[in-house]
């Protein structure tokens, strides 16, 4: 299996407390622990990207990683202030330093710093095993959170674009392979 690493995007409690919670985020918890702990297990790195905005500014409550999450001391972080976790951060540095050549995506908000995010792997030359069922968001007037999560599966899943493309795996289903391929 090539270097993985796997990027959880924004679960912060800020994002999954309160009025403006997203969908799901008790399941997105669970589902995104499944994935991290089956990567530690695997030797796999896990790091944690936060946002900070008015709102979610550093050190926090809000900005805190949400409650419930399966965080360890090894697990690595970056922060970011666009919806890119590419973008003026240390990712990059950091992901070519442990030389990965594949990411795994989950977190929050799948039409923002998902999105973005995935597509900016994939432009840096990364393939992506998107969780299709451990990103969330609020959906919108338009749209539910369901709606949004499913279209951004197929949309991402099918761009090819960028050369590397994103694949789809439940949260389950990668925790199943990396176990039955150490």
């Amino acid at each position: 299996m090539s270097r993985t690493a796997v990027l959880v995007i924004d679960v912060q409690q800020g994002l999954c407390e309160g009025p403006g919670a997203a969908w799901d985020c008790a399941g997105l918890i669970a589902r995104i622990n499944r994935v991290t702990v089956a990567a530690r297990v695997a030797g796999i790195p896990v790091i944690w990207v936060q946002h900070a905005e008015p709102g979610l500014e550093p050190g926090t409550p809000g900005w805190q990683l949400a409650q419930g999450l399966q965080v360890e001391g090894a697990d690595l972080r970056s922060n970011k202030t666009t919806g890119d976790a590419f973008w003026k951060t240390d990712l990059l540095p950091t992901l070519q330093g442990l030389g990965v050549q594949e990411l795994v995506i989950c977190g929050m908000h799948t039409e923002y710093c998902v999105d973005v995010t995935t597509r900016a792997a994939l432009r840096h030359g990364y393939p992506v095993v998107l969780v299709e069922d451990a990103h969330t968001t609020c959906g919108n007037a338009a749209v539910t959170p369901q709606q949004v999560i499913a279209h951004h599966n197929i949309t991402l899943s099918t761009t090819s674009s960028f050369g590397p493309r994103a694949r789809l795996q439940t949260a389950q289903q990668w925790a199943d392979g990396v176990a039955s391929n150490p």
